[in-house]
């Protein structure tokens, strides 16, 4: 069976699509919450602002589906805006929630700093995330890409596998059991972007 890549209108779906058919990925881009279910691992993306993604997922009746996948124990990845509604609520235009799977809030950068931040930028592996799967054959402090004004607070350090340092220092992955998540663009991060969504799709199972 297919990867499930969600299309809710998000700006770098096709970016995502091209990436995961680069390394051979057998994938479906789908809007159904029925194929979403069925998907033997699914892939999340996302460019822009948390509540409308939020509005999007839950029109097309998306929400109870990935709640459902996810805890069924099937792998997930969520990639940027795609990590960041994963967590309880956002600030980004008012405060509002989110899917609530993982505990946190999403925060602005800080306002000293050039915002967004777009551009590379390392990211350093947490000790107890370092041999996950996901990282395999990329090196601690390895640069990936990044595009974003805000950033996820979790409130578990456990789920923190990854961070990034600008300005302050901000979870730039996360990993809880069958759940990733991505702040920065593997599919716009080079070798190392490819070589992780690689190691996704070899983690779930479907290489």
């Amino acid at each position: 069976m297919s990867i499930a890549v969600i299309d809710y209108g998000a700006g770098n779906l096709r970016s995502v699509v091209r990436a995961l058919q680069r390394i051979g990925a057998d994938l479906e881009v789908t809007s159904n919450p029925d194929v979403v279910r069925a998907a033997p691992a699914v892939v999340l993306p996302g460019v822009g602002a948390t509540r409308d993604t939020m509005q999007s997922l839950e029109r097309l009746n998306l929400v109870a589906a990935i709640h459902e996948t996810i805890a069924r124990g099937t792998p997930f990845l969520g990639i940027c805006v795609g990590m960041q509604v994963l967590c309880d609520q956002s600030e980004e235009f008012g405060l509002h929630p989110c899917l609530g799977i993982v505990g946190g809030t999403v925060q602005r950068l800080p306002s000293h700093l050039k915002v967004p931040q777009i551009g590379w930028n390392q990211v350093h592996y947490m000790p107890h995330t370092a041999q996950h799967p996901l990282f395999t054959g990329i090196n601690d402090g390895s640069d990936f890409y990044f595009v974003h004004s805000y950033y996820c607070n979790l409130t578990d350090e456990r789920d923190i596998a990854a961070t990034t340092t600008y300005g302050i220092s901000f979870p730039s992955a996360l990993i809880r059991s069958n759940l990733a998540a991505v702040q920065f663009h593997p599919e716009k991060s080079g070798r190392y972007g490819l070589q992780l969504l690689t190691n996704f799709v070899r983690w779930a199972g479907v290489a």
